[in-house]
């Protein structure tokens, strides 16, 4: 027999916090902390679109969609072709990219909303579907195809649904567990300590749910990401927890079988005292928050100032710039931006020299500026990512 009152998806928290789970908050709170104010802001802000499509290019793999980062990269810069077989899943890319942008300057202009307040969590289906394609809203029911409403949650019996093993609440039940999630899972009343494991826990409970028809995994994990924001270690979006469970600690089938291990029913009297199990959800918690140190150590790596110059030394040397153009760079990576009329004097190079060499930089797109006289600061298109940040993702 299902249960189907709220009190179904507990614990929602846990109980004590075990050694281990506290030890994990206090490195990933350090190392977040060092990579958040590793770089300049504006090269932070750079990088981040860069993180972007690393998180889209990962998220749309854990769906078995495998959209190249250079696709993902050309569907940013113009619409998706028509005639294009691909073109739902590049549609699906630049809305995943939109949003995360959406959700990362919300925060930096403190405008982001409680993750798990029933409107955000709306709102990212919502605009997740904006542009979607009609083919993109047929939903396969049990008996017919369904429409699905961006936004919407399941709202009429053919809404019902199975998640593998795994039976969601009803449809008409919907409304008081997402009542109760969200009342759980306020970040609020919530010390930093708490809101990571609630990130951590909440990411299982709302896919338990599965109020939506399709589209729930990527929109938990829109909301993880904002959780993090708001906890704090968001490190101005310069990670992701989509790579980390793509590719999991030492399996690909890891994120998996840990969200199915997380359903696991209560085992009698020493398993806490919700419907579920308290061992399953703290190993859950211990699982994600491992794959959150291992993403955020990792890109501390990467964009370790000394290792990183050294890299773009390379790239210069690779594309066959001026010399002087690694000056121009590595300025550019130091102070973040750079006005046009400090390539002179930053290359040595006489002013219509170095000049040419700016245009030539910008042309190749690892120079950019807002304006067409503005200031110019680092941009990293994904041609260079195999050589500036190896490993971020595979380069096809």
């Amino acid at each position: 027999m299902v249960i189907e009152t709220p009190a179904r998806i507990e614990p929602c928290f846990l109980e004590t916090i075990p050694p281990e789970i506290t030890d994990l908050i206090a490195a990933i709170s350090s190392a977040a902390a060092r990579l958040g104010s590793r770089l300049n802001p504006k090269t932070s802000a750079g990088l981040a679109e860069l993180v972007r499509v690393m998180n889209c290019y990962y998220s749309n793999l854990i769906e078995g969609h495998n959209t190249t980062p250079r696709e993902v990269e050309q569907a940013l810069e113009k619409q998706p072709d028509t005639s294009s077989a691909r073109r739902n899943l590049l549609i699906e890319a630049r809305a995943h990219i939109s949003l995360q942008r959406t959700i990362d300057h919300r925060y930096e202009a403190g405008q982001l909303e409680e993750p798990a307040e029933i409107a955000f969590i709306q709102f990212l289906h919502k605009l997740f579907y904006k542009d979607a394609t009609d083919s993109m809203l047929q939903i396969q029911g049990s008996q017919k195809i369904i429409h699905m409403q961006p936004g919407e949650f399941r709202s009429s019996p053919e809404h019902e649904v199975a998640v593998g093993r795994h039976m969601p609440p009803s449809y008409d039940a919907l409304p008081d567990f997402m009542a109760y999630f969200e009342k759980r899972y306020r970040f609020a009343s919530l010390g930093q300590g708490s809101r990571i494991i609630a990130m951590a826990a909440a990411h299982h409970r709302f896919n338990y749910i599965h109020p939506f028809l399709d589209g729930n995994g990527r929109v938990s994990r829109l909301m993880s990401h904002a959780m993090a924001l708001h906890a704090g270690i968001g490190a101005h979006g310069l990670w992701s927890v989509s790579r980390g469970l793509a590719r999991g600690l030492t399996s690909r089938l890891e994120y998996k079988q840990m969200m199915d291990h997380a359903d696991t029913p209560r085992q009698g009297d020493l398993d806490g005292r919700g419907n579920l199990s308290l061992k399953a959800l703290t190993e859950f918690i211990s699982w994600f928050l491992k794959i959150c140190l291992d993403q955020i150590e990792f890109m501390e790596g990467l964009f370790e100032l000394g290792s990183l110059t050294t890299r773009i030394k390379l790239y210069c040397d690779q594309q066959g710039f001026r010399p002087e153009a690694f000056s121009i760079l590595e300025t550019a990576l130091l102070r973040g931006e750079i006005p046009r009329g400090d390539a002179e004097r930053i290359s040595g190079l006489k002013r219509r020299t170095a000049s040419d060499l700016l245009s030539t930089l910008i042309h190749h797109g690892i120079l950019r500026s807002e304006t067409p006289k503005g200031a110019v600061f680092l941009y990293f298109p994904i041609a260079s990512a195999e050589i500036l940040f190896p490993k971020l993702f595979p380069i096809t």
